[in-house]
Protein backbone atom coordinates (compact mmCIF):
# COMPACT_ATOMS: atom_id res chain seq x y z
CA UNK A 1 0.00 0.00 0.00
CA UNK A 2 1.03 3.51 -0.63
CA UNK A 3 1.18 5.96 2.06
CA UNK A 4 0.86 8.65 0.75
CA UNK A 5 -2.04 8.14 -1.79
CA UNK A 6 -3.88 6.85 1.65
CA UNK A 7 -2.69 10.43 3.32
CA UNK A 8 -3.57 12.26 0.11
CA UNK A 9 -7.33 10.78 0.60
CA UNK A 10 -7.21 11.17 4.14
CA UNK A 11 -7.75 7.29 5.00
CA UNK A 12 -6.43 7.70 8.41
CA UNK A 13 -7.20 4.18 9.87
CA UNK A 14 -4.87 2.95 6.34
CA UNK A 15 -2.16 5.66 7.76
CA UNK A 16 -2.35 3.76 11.40
CA UNK A 17 -2.39 0.29 9.75
CA UNK A 18 0.98 0.59 7.58
CA UNK A 19 2.63 3.06 10.67
CA UNK A 20 1.79 -0.05 12.95
CA UNK A 21 3.30 -2.51 10.46
CA UNK A 22 5.76 -0.55 9.33
CA UNK A 23 7.23 2.44 12.39
CA UNK A 24 9.70 3.44 10.14
CA UNK A 25 7.64 4.70 7.12
CA UNK A 26 6.73 7.87 9.30
CA UNK A 27 10.25 9.54 8.06
CA UNK A 28 10.31 7.84 4.56
CA UNK A 29 10.95 10.01 2.16
CA UNK A 30 9.06 9.90 -1.37
CA UNK A 31 10.92 10.50 -4.42
CA UNK A 32 10.69 14.41 -4.47
CA UNK A 33 11.38 14.01 -0.82
CA UNK A 34 8.32 14.46 1.02
CA UNK A 35 7.94 12.61 4.44
CA UNK A 36 4.20 11.53 5.24
CA UNK A 37 3.97 15.02 7.61
CA UNK A 38 4.91 16.91 4.79
CA UNK A 39 2.48 15.13 2.43
CA UNK A 40 -0.40 15.24 5.47
CA UNK A 41 -0.07 19.31 5.85
CA UNK A 42 0.32 19.62 2.59
CA UNK A 43 -2.78 18.21 1.76
CA UNK A 44 -4.74 19.91 4.68
CA UNK A 45 -4.97 16.23 6.82
CA UNK A 46 -4.78 17.54 10.62
CA UNK A 47 -5.60 14.58 11.77
CA UNK A 48 -2.87 12.17 10.03
CA UNK A 49 -0.54 15.04 10.85
CA UNK A 50 -1.33 14.40 14.56
CA UNK A 51 -1.15 11.23 14.44
CA UNK A 52 2.15 10.94 12.81
CA UNK A 53 3.89 13.53 15.46
CA UNK A 54 2.53 11.07 17.48
CA UNK A 55 4.30 8.59 16.45
CA UNK A 56 7.87 10.32 16.19
CA UNK A 57 7.54 12.21 12.62
CA UNK A 58 10.12 14.87 12.51
CA UNK A 59 8.39 18.25 12.43
CA UNK A 60 11.26 19.84 10.56
CA UNK A 61 11.99 16.74 8.20
CA UNK A 62 12.76 19.12 4.90
CA UNK A 63 11.92 17.87 1.39
CA UNK A 64 14.16 17.69 -2.08
CA UNK A 65 13.98 21.39 -2.11
CA UNK A 66 14.73 22.12 1.89
CA UNK A 67 11.23 22.99 2.51
CA UNK A 68 9.24 22.02 5.70
CA UNK A 69 6.11 20.79 6.63
CA UNK A 70 5.72 24.45 8.00
CA UNK A 71 6.79 26.34 4.91
CA UNK A 72 3.86 23.93 2.80
CA UNK A 73 1.33 25.37 4.78
CA UNK A 74 2.38 28.95 4.44
CA UNK A 75 2.72 28.33 1.08
CA UNK A 76 -0.82 26.81 0.95
CA UNK A 77 -2.13 29.39 3.47
CA UNK A 78 -3.24 26.58 6.42
CA UNK A 79 -3.19 28.79 9.17
CA UNK A 80 -4.71 26.38 12.03
CA UNK A 81 -2.12 23.75 10.89
CA UNK A 82 0.53 26.18 10.58
CA UNK A 83 -0.02 26.81 14.40
CA UNK A 84 -0.41 23.23 15.36
CA UNK A 85 2.82 22.56 13.75
CA UNK A 86 4.22 25.97 15.90
CA UNK A 87 2.82 24.41 18.89
CA UNK A 88 4.23 21.01 18.16
CA UNK A 89 7.70 22.38 17.88
CA UNK A 90 8.30 23.24 14.39
CA UNK A 91 10.86 25.65 13.75
CA UNK A 92 9.83 28.95 12.13
CA UNK A 93 12.74 29.86 10.68
CA UNK A 94 14.37 27.36 8.95
CA UNK A 95 15.58 28.24 5.24
CA UNK A 96 14.71 26.43 2.09
CA UNK A 97 17.80 26.06 -0.49
CA UNK A 98 16.54 29.90 -1.92
CA UNK A 99 16.72 30.57 2.02
CA UNK A 100 13.12 31.37 2.12
CA UNK A 101 11.42 31.07 4.98
CA UNK A 102 7.51 30.17 6.49
CA UNK A 103 7.34 33.95 6.88
CA UNK A 104 8.57 34.61 3.20
CA UNK A 105 6.71 32.13 2.29
CA UNK A 106 3.14 33.78 3.72
CA UNK A 107 3.51 37.00 2.78
CA UNK A 108 4.66 36.42 -0.72
CA UNK A 109 1.20 34.57 -0.65
CA UNK A 110 -1.25 37.04 1.34
CA UNK A 111 -1.48 35.02 3.65
CA UNK A 112 -2.15 37.46 6.99
CA UNK A 113 -3.04 34.93 9.33
CA UNK A 114 0.14 32.76 8.74
CA UNK A 115 2.05 35.74 8.94
CA UNK A 116 0.22 37.24 12.45
CA UNK A 117 0.81 33.52 13.74
CA UNK A 118 4.60 33.43 12.61
CA UNK A 119 5.23 37.07 13.76
CA UNK A 120 3.84 36.20 17.28
CA UNK A 121 6.12 33.56 17.95
CA UNK A 122 8.95 34.75 16.67
CA UNK A 123 9.49 34.62 13.42
CA UNK A 124 12.79 36.33 12.07
CA UNK A 125 11.82 39.06 9.85
CA UNK A 126 15.00 40.15 8.64
CA UNK A 127 15.96 37.13 6.63
CA UNK A 128 16.31 37.38 2.90
CA UNK A 129 16.14 34.71 0.37
CA UNK A 130 18.82 34.01 -2.43
CA UNK A 131 17.65 37.16 -4.34
CA UNK A 132 18.06 39.56 -1.34
CA UNK A 133 14.28 39.72 -0.71
CA UNK A 134 12.49 40.05 2.68
CA UNK A 135 9.00 38.99 3.72
CA UNK A 136 8.70 43.05 4.06
CA UNK A 137 10.08 43.02 0.15
CA UNK A 138 7.54 40.18 -1.37
CA UNK A 139 4.68 41.87 0.38
CA UNK A 140 5.47 44.99 -0.85
CA UNK A 141 5.79 43.67 -4.65
CA UNK A 142 2.71 42.49 -4.56
CA UNK A 143 1.14 45.38 -3.00
CA UNK A 144 -0.26 43.86 0.02
CA UNK A 145 -0.23 46.62 2.50
CA UNK A 146 -1.55 45.00 5.04
CA UNK A 147 1.19 42.69 5.40
CA UNK A 148 3.73 45.34 4.59
CA UNK A 149 2.80 47.18 7.56
CA UNK A 150 2.97 44.02 9.42
CA UNK A 151 6.51 43.61 8.59
CA UNK A 152 7.65 46.87 8.92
Amino acid sequence: MDINGAIRRGELMDVMEMVEALPSIVNKKDEKGFTPLIMATYCSQIEIARYLIEQGADINAQDGAGNTALMGVSFKGFHEIALFLIENGADINVENFNNSTALIYAATFGHVEIVKILLSKGANKTIRDKRGNSAYDHAKFKGLDELTKLLQ
